[in-house]
């Protein structure tokens, strides 16, 4: 068992100690406001719809305070907060239902125009089919497909798990960004890597974007990250070990590019938060494009 020297303890007891409230220094804590960050203790610590903030903020936020650009309540993101945190994890959610029951009552017909496919032939002497040939919807469409009902279940569970914290963190806008770039982003690699005419459909490189937009924010609030990371090593295991069944090409798409659009949302500058968070945004958007002229470049 490690000792500590003798000789030593107040100046390593100095060296650890955590912050002292910005109203009552004598009080250490590890909580922060989540808006302007100011260490808060128990007694001034506001419950938020993430987090806690300080006495200050939310008054600034009910439009008590002097900043009257602070009028409005906001996310840690600079969203907007909303009175339902969740409905745009839950609709969703409910499209992701919707097209899985068309899907199971009108079966492949239904599927086959709107999966994830580079380039194919359905039959000897039909047209070319694919992305590569100008069907650029298959990118967006194959994230609302599943096949199986575990798919769609394992599925609609993450999102509820992780989007709803993360809609109510980032805010409606930036949320539903977050979902459908890093599901377009996973999308891309997928046609980048995979064989032209394997196909592929499924939620997960949103839900992946989702997973690393979490440990993003978790990293940020100064959460305790051991269980998320736990839950993506897990996830990964998962991913190569069964890599010909799953597309893992688009999970490691969607986790890089939500981890990257949660970065830039949660820590632009305030003075130039609009202009980072949808910058970054654009990035994503812009090279997820330019992965897929490249690959239909080499396809035709």
């Amino acid at each position: 068992m490690d000792q500590q020297p003798p000789g030593r303890p107040d100046q390593d007891a100095a060296t650890h100690r955590l912050p002292g409230c910005y109203r009552h220094p004598d009080r250490e804590t590890g909580i922060r406001c989540t808006r302007c960050e100011r260490p808060i203790c128990t007694e001034c610590m506001v419950n938020a719809s993430v987090g806690f903030q300080c006495p200050e903020c939310v008054r600034a936020g009910s439009g008590t305070g002097h900043s009257a650009a602070a009028s409005t309540p906001r996310t840690v993101a600079g969203g907007a907060v909303a009175t339902d945190p969740h409905l745009v994890t839950k609709v969703l959610l409910g499209i992701n239902v919707v097209v899985f029951l068309v899907g199971a009552v009108l079966g492949r017909s239904f599927l086959l125009p709107l999966e994830l496919v580079g380039r194919y032939v359905e039959e000897f002497g039909a047209p070319l089919e694919g992305v590569s040939t100008g069907q650029w919807y298959r990118l967006l469409t194959a994230m609302f497909l599943h096949e199986q009902t575990w798919h769609i279940g394992f599925n609609m569970l993450s999102l509820w798990w992780l989007g709803g914290p993360l809609e109510a963190a980032l805010g409606r806008a930036r949320y539903l960004a977050l979902y459908l770039l890093s599901g377009l982003a996973g999308s891309a690699l997928t046609y980048l890597l995979a064989a032209p005419n394997a196909p592929s459909l499924g939620a997960s490189g949103a839900i992946f974007g989702l997973l690393g937009a979490t440990a993003v924010l978790m990293r940020r609030m100064r959460y305790d990250m051991r269980p998320l990371i736990a839950l993506l090593a897990i996830n990964l295991v998962i991913t190569f070990a069964w890599r010909d069944a799953i597309a893992w090409q688009a999970h490691i798409g969607g986790l890089v590019a939500g981890a990257v659009i949660a970065y830039g949302m949660v820590h632009a500058p305030r003075d130039k938060r609009a202009l980072v968070q949808w910058g970054t945004c654009a990035l994503v958007a812009l090279t997820s494009v330019v992965i897929v002229l490249l690959r239909t470049a080499a396809l035709s």
